[in-house]
């Protein structure tokens, strides 16, 4: 009779060392899924922010130029070359307003750019929470499939208790990596 007990208490550690693997392996499978979602984001952040750097270059640039010519047409207005309403002058003040159009579109290029950099920054961290609380349940899980095959080789119930302990700690991260509550 003694015996019948303990091959049914075995049977009861072979399936749940069996569900804590399975749960062990969609962990780490997902686990993996969004950390290779976390590294694809990041590197379609980082191409943002430098054509970012690269709009906010060229705006800067034709901001210098804007700023040389509205000066060269105060030099202007002043003996300078040209004369005041003259041809000269005209022009310059044309080119300017070209440059003048130019840093503002840039400047609405940008903001489209920045936003778009700034949304694969939330994926980043999405993906990163979940990628972790797939890893911690992938370590709890991993410690319950130990602490079960040590109680089922030893014949230790305890063991297993503390096994199922572990694993219920495995599962609720295991959880938590598809909803994040935690």
């Amino acid at each position: 009779m003694s015996d019948e007990k303990k091959d049914t208490w075995l049977g009861y550690v072979a399936t749940t060392t069996i569900l804590f693997a399975v749960c062990a392996t969609l962990a780490t499978f997902k686990g993996g899924q969004h950390s290779t979602r976390a590294v694809l984001s990041q590197s379609k952040a980082t191409n943002q922010w430098a054509y970012y750097q690269a709009k906010d270059l060229k705006s800067y640039l034709h901001e210098l130029n804007k700023d040389a010519l509205d000066l060269a047409v105060l030099g202007a207005g002043k003996g300078g070359a040209g004369k005041p309403g003259g041809d000269y002058v005209q022009a310059v003040r044309q080119k300017a307003a070209a440059y003048a159009e130019k840093i503002a579109k840039y400047d609405v290029q940008k903001e489209e750019i920045k936003r778009q950099a700034e949304g694969y920054d939330s994926v980043i961290a999405s993906a990163q929470a979940h990628a972790n609380a797939f890893g911690m349940a992938v370590i709890f899980l991993q410690i319950a499939i130990l602490l079960s095959s040590v109680s089922a080789l030893m014949k230790m119930r305890p063991v297993w208790y503390g096994g199922l302990a572990v694993g219920a700690v495995g599962v609720l991260y295991f959880a938590n990596g598809f909803v994040l509550f935690f």
